[in-house]
């Protein structure tokens, strides 16, 4: 089996799970860091599949600015969500 197969389904896998935390996580700031941690191995996944192009715009983009600007309004709401 190739070995590049086994981490495109690792890193999927991983992306998949911190996409399932981030969206049942109470506290904000904890679900903005899933998605970043699930933001990053999709970056892997991208870069296995080849293509660096999407790569260097996605990873600046949803591993820097969009949790920036996530924990800056964030900041200006409360930290946890009610019920």
């Amino acid at each position: 089996m190739d070995f590049s197969l086994v981490l495109l389904a690792l890193f999927s896998t991983i992306g998949l799970i911190f996409t399932y935390l981030a969206v049942i996580e109470k506290d904000l700031v904890k679900a903005v860091i899933f998605s970043a941690i699930q933001s990053t191995s999709y970056v892997a996944v991208l870069y296995l599949l080849r293509a660096p192009d999407i790569v260097l715009v996605y990873l600046p983009v949803t591993v820097g600015l969009y949790p920036a600007a996530l924990l800056f309004l964030v900041g200006k709401t409360e930290r946890v969500e009610e019920e």
